[in-house]
C-alpha cells in the first residue's frame, strides 16, 4: 500500500494532527494533502530574519551565492601543511609520505577554534574516492603498499593553523599546530570499555590503545575547548581472508563481513582481516577526543558515548551543569542517543574525564509527539554490563525498544533555548523492511512516511527546559519534498517550495544568531523524483517562522558538509566534498583540474557578519 494510502503510518498522523490554522497559531499541524511544520516554541508569525537572496537551484560546476557574498578556497585535499611538503601532484595524486604531510581527503564536519588570536582549523577526512584517490592506477585500486599507505593518510583528521591575509584565509604552514591523525595514529582507549575482553587484541593485550582513526563524519566541541571527531563507517575497511570464517551475529549487526568496500588495507596490514583479529573492529565506531593546540598530545577514544556509526557528537550543559552530547547513527533503522555525564563541568577545572563515566540512553518517539530517553543499563538491556553496551550499542538499544529513526545524521541545539534538531536523511525501507537487528520501521511518529527519498527534520524541547530531564515533546520541523512533482506527503511540509526544495538534510549547525544551516548529502539528478531540486545545497531556516531559504549550491557530484564560523562571524567555512565523483566536476580549480575535496570560506562583501 503507497504512504499515502488511508491506512498509512503518514495518514495515520494526519489523522491525529491539528488544522493549518494551528500552524499558523505557533502549533504543530498536518493537513490533508501535505504536512504542515509549525515552531515547537516561539512565535511562528515572528519576521525571518534572513539577510541574503534566495539562490535558485542549479547544475553548475561551482559554488552558487547570494548577490552581495564570494567564496574561495582555504585548504583543499593534498595541500601541504609543511614547507617541506611537497606540492600536490596531479599525475600521481601524492605518494604515501607526501599524503601524511599534507590535508586529507573528503572534508566532512569541522571546528574552527580560535586560542590567543590563533585560529586553528579541526577538519574531518571521512574517506577517500578510490578513482580520483588512486586516478594513476587502473580502476581506481591501490596497487602496492605505498598506495594503501596513502589510503590511509588520506583518511582521519588535519589540524592547521589558518590566517587571514590579504583577504583571504591561507594554512599557516610550519605552525606548531599542524597535525594529522590517520588510521595509524596511537589513539587511548578510555572509558567502560577500556581493557575489556572484547578490545584486546594480539597488538594490544591490555586492550588500552587503538591505532587509527578513520571514516570520520561529523563533529563536536567541549566546552573546555577540545574537539570531538566521530568514526561512523568503519565497518567498510574490514575483511576476512578466510572463506570458511563465520562473522559473529555482533560483526553482521555493525555491517562487517567478508569483503571491504575496495581500501585492500588488510593487504598490507593483517589486522583488518577479521579471520585473524576479530576484536580488531571492536576498537573502532567511537567518538574521539583531541586537544587542537597540543600536537603532541594522545587522542582518546571515549567509549562511554557509546560505538555505532556516529554522524556528529552536540554538546550542551543540563540545568545541573552536567554534559549532555546527543548523537545519531546514520543507518536505516537505527537509534537516536543521548549521554549524561555523571560529573559537573566546571569553568577553568580539571574536565578531562567528563566523557568517560555517565549514563547512555536511547530515544523513543511516541506517536502522541511526546518521547522519552531509555536508559542503556544492564538490567534493561540483559546484557552483561556497562562495558559491554558500549562496545555492543546498536543492540542495547534495540534490546529496550528505541525508535528505529530514517538514518539520524547530525543533531544541532539551539544556542538560546532548550530546543534540538536532528537531520534524517532518508530510508528506503521504512515501512518495507526491518533494520540490521531484525527492528520493524513502521512508518509512523517522526518517520511517517514509507520508502522515504526525501528525509526530514525531527526536533525536539526537553521537559522543564533541562537537557537531563528523562522527557520531551517532539514536531518535526521540515518534511523534505519535491512539490513539483508530487502532491500529498512526497510534495514535503507546508515550508517547502518549488523555490526552496531540497531531498536529503545531512549536515545541521546553528548560527551564534539562532539561525538553522541544513546541509544536504543526496539525490543531485535534478531529474525524476528530484527534477528541479540541482546539486547538493546549503539552505538557512528560521526555526520561529519555519521559513526557509536556499543559501547556497555547491559543484555537481558533491555533499555539502561541515560548518564553523570565525570569532567575528565575518568568515563561514564549510566542506566541499567529493566533487566530481562521478565525473561530472572539476571543482576548485575548473578546466580539466583534478576535482578536489575542499574547505571554502564564505564572507560578505561588506565585511559584515553571516547569520
Amino acid at each position: 500500500m503507497s504512504d499515502d494510502g488511508p491506512t498509512s503510518g503518514f495518514q495515520r498522523i494526519v489523522d491525529r494532527g491539528l488544522s493549518r490554522r494551528s500552524f499558523l497559531e505557533g502549533g504543530l499541524a498536518f493537513g490533508a494533502s501535505a504536512l504542515a511544520v509549525g515552531a515547537l516554541t516561539g512565535d511562528a508569525r515572528a519576521t525571518p530574519r534572513f539577510e541574503f537572496q534566495p539562490v535558485a537551484a542549479n547544475t553548475r560546476d561551482t559554488v552558487t551565492l547570494p548577490p552581495g557574498f564570494r567564496w574561495h578556497v582555504v585548504a583543499r585535499w593534498g595541500d601541504p601543511l609543511w614547507s617541506h611538503g611537497p606540492a600536490f601532484d596531479p599525475e600521481t595524486r601524492g605518494t604515501g609520505s607526501s599524503q601524511e604531510l599534507a590535508c586529507g581527503d573528503n572534508i566532512d564536519g569541522m571546528e574552527l577554534f580560535d586560542v590567543d588570536g590563533r585560529s586553528v582549523l579541526c577538519i574531518n577526512n571521512e574517506y577517500v574516492n578510490r578513482g580520483i584517490f588512486h586516478g594513476n592506477r587502473p580502476f581506481g585500486w591501490p596497487w602496492n603498499t605505498d598506495d594503501i599507505r596513502k589510503s590511509k593518510a588520506g583518511h582521519g583528521i588535519t589540524i592547521a593553523e589558518i590566517a587571514l591575509r590579504d583577504g583571504r584565509w591561507r594554512i599557516t604552514q610550519d605552525s606548531s599546530v599542524n597535525r594529522r591523525l590517520t588510521a595509524d595514529t596511537p589513539i587511548a582507549i578510555t572509558g567502560p570499555a577500556r581493557g575489556h575482553p572484547l578490545v584486546r587484541t594480539a597488538d594490544d593485550q591490555a586492550g588500552v590503545q587503538a591505532l587509527g582513526t578513520w571514516n570520520n563524519c561529523g563533529c563536536g566541541r567541549t566546552p573546555w575547548g577540545t574537539y570531538l571527531t566521530c568514526e561512523e563507517n568503519f565497518n567498510g575497511y574490514f575483511l576476512s581472508s578466510d572463506g570458511a570464517y563465520t562473522p559473529t551475529p555482533e560483526m553482521r549487526r555493525y555491517g562487517i563481513g567478508f569483503k571491504d568496500w575496495g581500501y585492500a588495507w588488510a593487504k598490507a596490514d593483517q589486522r583488518f582481516d577479521i579471520s585473524r583479529h576479530p576484536n580488531e573492529p571492536n576498537r573502532f565506531g567511537y567518538v574521539v577526543e583531541i586537544d587542537p593546540l597540543d600536537a603532541q598530545s594522545m587522542p582518546r577514544k571515549r567509549t562511554a558515548l557509546g560505538r555505532f556509526k556516529h554522524e556528529n557528537a552536540e554538546v550542551v550543559l543540563a540545568s545541573d551543569g552536567r554534559v549532555v552530547v546527543y548523537m545519531g547513527d546514520d543507518e536505516q533503522g537505527e537509534f537516536l542517543y543521548r549521554f549524561v555525564s555523571a560529573g559537573r563541568y566546571v569553568l577553568g577545572g580539571d574536565n578531562s574525564g567528563l566523557l568517560d563515566e555517565g549514563q547512555l540512553y536511547a530515544a523513543r518517539f511516541n506517536d502522541d509527539f511526546s518521547g522519552a530517553w531509555l536508559a542503556l543499563t544492564p538490567a534493561a538491556t540483559g546484557m552483561g554490563s556497562t562495558a559491554e553496551i558500549c562496545i555492543h550499542t546498536r543492540q542495547a538499544a534495540s534490546a529496550v525498544g528505541a525508535t528505529t529513526m530514517d538514518r539520524p545524521e547530525w543533531v544541532a541545539a539551539h544556542p538560546r533555548k532548550a530546543e534540538v534538531y536532528c537531520a534524517l536523511t532518508n530510508n528506503s525501507r521504512r515501512g518495507a523492511g526491518i533494520n540490521a537487528g531484525g527492528d520493524a520501521m513502521p512508518a509512523k511518529g517522526p518517520n511517517p512516511r514509507a520508502r522515504n527519498r526525501y528525509g526530514q527534520i525531527v526536533r525536539w524541547s526537553p521537559t522543564g527546559g533541562d537537557h537531563a530531564a528523562a522527557g520531551f515533546t517532539w514536531n518535526l520541523y521540515v518534511l523534505a519534498g519535491n512539490p513539483k512533482v508530487h502532491t500529498g506527503a512526497d510534495a514535503g511540509s507546508a515550508n517547502v517550495t518549488s523555490a526552496n526544495m531540497f531531498n536529503s538534510p545531512d549536515g545541521l549547525a546553528f548560527s551564534p544568531g539562532g539561525l538553522l544551516w541544513m546541509q544536504t548529502d543526496g539525490n543531485d539528478s535534478d531529474g525524476g523524483d528530484f527534477a528541479g531540486m540541482g546539486n547538493n545545497q546549503m539552505l538557512v531556516g528560521d526555526p520561529a517562522s519555519g521559513d526557509i531559504r536556499r543559501f547556497m549550491v555547491g559543484p555537481p557530484d558533491c555533499e555539502v558538509t561541515g560548518l564553523a564560523w570565525s570569532t567575528d562571524r565575518r568568515t563561514l567555512f564549510c566542506g566541499i566534498q567529493h566533487p566530481g565523483v562521478r565525473g561530472n566536476s572539476h571543482f576548485p580549480d575548473g578546466g580539466d583540474a583534478v576535482p578536489r575535496s575542499s574547505v571554502i570560506a564564505i564572507t560578505r562583501d561588506d565585511g559584515g557578519p553571516i547569520g
